[in-house]
């Protein structure tokens, strides 16, 4: 059994140290006490601003990494992740609500009832308030209840009332005053109950444990992908951390459910990635990979999709047959040659390696080309965006030679050494639309009215991926006249109507126009909904419709019961669902992507196509969604809607992100459209 506090050192000293600083003695319990408000980002997350109890899955912090290597030594029968809800919100505990996800089990089911019954006993011979079975379902993976449950355990989540705002003691809405020494107790007492119930079905939990285990009845019993090989390669690390076995397709074909067309098809299976669940992590593999996670409600806490294949942009095939697989990815180790004699070098463009690779490139100060074209030399092709490296425009480094091939000998990549400048296709090193990449000057934002969340990925993703410098900016601080040292704002998702009022705009328009670069993501977006000169516009009704008709629908929902209110709601939700998007690869934005992807999509803010813009990424007519739960009029809203696009204003540019692609860093195959919108996309230099 295992018994996880959850305990986030960064964020405990975040708090510990701020209540240490403003609490009065004795407490104050008046909920406007400042002891009662912790400012920004909060005590909840870590060093990078994560939640790591949504981080079990994809395992992107390093906090993550270090309990799955005890998690999977130890596999426990038992986990309990403790946490803490709302002041007015007296304690949750198991059972607990739909929707469970299909692979749990009838006695993991059962046995949360027989805990949460004995808890009840312990909890109403105190006069203890407490609820079940309402709020915290079991379908999203990457949670501290769902992991172990999707691993043969009883994984639960106890919620105490208390949270952040708490301290030593705070008057509740109800009147009463609530302490540390009130959460502590109810803590214990089900902790303890939880050990004397498993304690008394040791036996019972050994057996069904070592039952879930037993995978035969899964309808697919290999997935297998194929696709970009660094894509391929992240997964692997991710599946290694996991210890879920993998493997590489020694067949030519293969059958199943094609995750592209979402109906049987077959792929091309040659050295292709294959994971198949029979295996102890059968039913993990299964829930990480399966095409669309069945629903029981619609009513969820998290996202409905997650898909691993749609994550990493991989084509793949569910099968319903055992795929053989070689258990050894032997791969060659790459090794470049310096070429002095010729006239540089051109790296493709198709993942974060080669974006890591650019990064590293401008931070040794060689210069970096790209091509806004398709490129021919010797015969040999390559795609738009890709990087050229000349010795034209780094002939003072002495070290140009040896530093390009060394830093791409660390990255594993391999570089194509031209001999000449001249093309086979008239796109030479010298064209205009091979363009030099600027070192970009980057300020983020962060602070009050800024998602810590989002902006905790973004910091993330800068200082631990690309390892490309970054200067982050609070909101209290912000002065536009700061913006004459960068060359890109970020802003992620977050309300900003107190940090750009209408002069404040006015401003940010006319660093706009000298050549600055915004882009704004998530939410960040609707800020810039109908603001003069940003060519932002929400999709609204019908103009054709009369405004003053109520229709018969409208009717129905106006005399709904109170009762059913909530659950008809959910016709306006998108809950983390996959859909389908056209991308004009094209335009830099999309360079390194094909004519479709798959993005996760989280709510249901719908903007118009760009009229003087460019639409990269769209959902042309109705809205096709492959993964995941989508209200009725939600997705109807959707139809005809922008989802990336690059508005010019003067010789700079917005961008918007309407999806965020770096939600929980795990959505691999959404990176490159950030890392193209800051380097490639009209690639200027704030003119001061």
């Amino acid at each position: 059994m295992i018994i996880d506090p959850c305990v986030n050192p960064d964020g405990r000293d975040r708090y510990v140290n701020w209540y240490n600083q403003v609490k009065a003695s004795p407490y104050n319990v008046k909920q406007v006490a400042t002891e009662h408000n912790e400012p920004w980002p909060g005590g909840r997350p870590n060093h990078y601003l994560f939640d790591l109890n949504r981080d079990w899955a994809w395992a992107t912090q390093v906090e993550s990494e270090q309990r799955l290597k005890v998690y999977n030594k130890w596999m426990p029968h038992v986990h309990v992740d403790f946490h803490e809800q709302g002041i007015n919100e007296p304690y949750y505990f198991a059972p607990a609500a739909e929707p469970f996800h299909e692979i749990i089990s009838d006695w993991q089911r059962d046995f949360q009832v027989e805990i949460g019954k004995n808890h009840a006993k312990y909890f109403d011979k105190e006069g203890w308030l407490f609820f079940t079975r309402e709020r915290f379902d079991l379908l999203y993976p990457s949670y501290g209840d769902t992991y172990p449950m999707f691993m043969g355990a009883i994984g639960m989540t106890y919620e105490q009332a208390g949270h952040g705002r708490s301290g030593l003691g705070i008057n509740t809405d109800e009147g009463y005053v609530l302490t540390l020494k009130d959460r502590i107790a109810h803590h214990t007492t089900t902790g303890l109950s939880t050990v004397e119930v498993s304690s008394k079905n040791a036996k019972n939990l050994n057996t069904n444990f070592k039952e879930f285990f037993n995978s035969s009845n899964l309808k697919y019993k290999s997935y297998v992908m194929n696709g970009n090989r660094d894509n391929v390669k992240k997964l692997t690390q991710l599946l290694d951390k996991h210890e879920i076995k993998w493997g590489i397709s020694s067949s030519k074909s293969v059958s199943g459910y094609n995750y592209s067309t979402q109906k049987n098809g077959s792929i091309n299976a040659e050295n292709a990635l294959v994971v198949s669940t029979n295996q102890p992590k059968g039913k993990m593999i299964k829930a990480l990979f399966e095409p669309n996670a069945k629903l029981s409600d619609p009513l969820t806490y998290d996202i409905t999709s997650w898909s691993l294949p749609y994550a990493y942009g991989l084509e793949t095939v569910a099968s319903t047959n055992l795929i053989p697989a070689n258990d050894v990815f032997i791969q060659t180790a790459i090794h470049n040659n310096p070429n002095p004699n010729g006239a540089g070098y051109i790296k493709s463009w198709n993942s974060m390696s080669d974006a890591a690779f650019l990064a590293e490139l401008l931070g040794n100060n060689i210069k970096v080309r790209f091509s806004e074209m398709e490129l021919n030399f010797s015969g040999n092709k390559f795609g738009r965006g890709s990087l050229v490296i000349t010795k034209s425009d780094n002939k003072s480094n002495a070290e140009f030679d040896k530093t390009v091939t060394e830093i791409a000998n660390k990255h594993q990549l391999q570089l194509y050494a031209a001999n000449s400048s001249f093309s086979d296709n008239r796109t030479d090193f010298g064209s205009p639309d091979i363009k030099l990449v600027n070192k970009q000057r980057i300020a983020v934002l962060k602070g009050k009215g800024v998602s810590s969340l989002s902006y905790g990925a973004i910091w993330h993703f800068f200082e631990t991926q690309l390892k490309y410098p970054i200067s982050s900016i609070d909101t209290d601080y912000f002065r536009l006249s700061t913006l004459s040292n960068f060359d890109v704002l970020v802003l992620p998702e977050g309300y900003y109507g107190k940090s750009f009022d209408e002069e404040g705009l006015k401003g940010l328009k006319t660093w706009i126009q000298k050549g600055g670069k915004v882009i704004a993501m998530g939410r960040a977006v609707g800020f810039f909904n109908e603001k003069e000169g940003f060519g932002l516009e929400k999709n609204g009704a019908d103009e054709n419709e009369d405004d003053d008709e109520i229709s018969d629908e409208e009717t129905e929902d106006l005399l709904i019961p109170y009762a059913d209110k909530e659950r008809n709601s959910v016709k306006n939700f998108i809950t983390g669902s996959i859909y389908k998007v056209s991308i004009d690869a094209t335009h830099p934005m999309a360079f390194g992507y094909g004519d479709t992807y798959y993005s996760l999509k989280q709510g249901s803010a719908s903007f118009q196509f760009l009229e003087n813009g460019n639409n990269v990424g769209y959902i042309k007519g109705d809205a096709v969604s492959v993964s995941g739960f989508s209200g009725k009029d939600a997705k109807e809203k959707l139809k005809n809607s922008l989802v990336f696009g690059e508005n010019r204003i003067g010789k700079g540019s917005i961008i918007y992100l309407v999806d965020n692609v770096l939600f929980r860093s795990f959505w691999e195959n959404g990176k490159l459209f950030f890392i193209n919108s800051i380097f490639f996309v009209n690639n200027n230099k704030v003119i001061l």
